[in-house]
């Protein structure tokens, strides 16, 4: 859908760019669960934390073997199916962006907003940090503006 200057969007291209990164990330989280499933997770680790020269008493890099304990292969073939579905699903909503079809406008508003209650419990009863703050802005504003241009592009037909 074009707006009456003949332009793209532009708004409307950010988003649906930030959608294919956004699969494109899970993506990767998928083939990386996938490789922990069929490798030695510990071997991997020790591997990156030399190759990237971590500071061994980084208190993050301290507590991630208990957690990495925690993570069996059952547990990795869910995280890995997840966000192969979720990449999915983000595929659709910026390739229809990118194409300005407001089927995908509507999907991305529903999508989107569908997410922000547990963006907000996350955010307010478990951990708030400023990342997902600005995560959580950024999904309201993309859902207000979408509103708003499906609203506009309705009055102009």
């Amino acid at each position: 859908m074009q707006l009456d200057s003949g332009k793209r969007d532009k708004w409307l291209l950010l988003i649906g760019i930030l959608k294919l990164v956004k699969a494109v990330l899970l993506i990767a989280l998928a083939i990386g669960a996938i490789r922990l499933i069929f490798g030695d997770a510990a071997e991997n680790l020790e591997r990156w934390i030399r190759r990237l020269n971590v500071d061994l008493k980084n208190p993050v890099l301290e507590a991630f073997p208990s957690k990495l304990d925690a993570l069996n292969p059952r547990k990795l073939s869910l995280v890995s199916a997840g966000a192969l579905v979720y990449s999915a699903m983000f595929f659709t909503e910026g390739i229809g962006l990118l194409m300005q079809k407001r089927w995908a406008e509507y999907l991305t508003v529903i999508i989107t907003a569908s997410f922000l209650p547990f963006e907000i419990y996350e955010l307010v009863v478990k951990e708030f940090n400023a990342f997902k703050l600005v995560l959580l802005l950024a999904n309201i504003a993309i859902v207000i503006y979408l509103i708003w241009r499906l609203k506009h592009e309705r009055k102009k037909h």
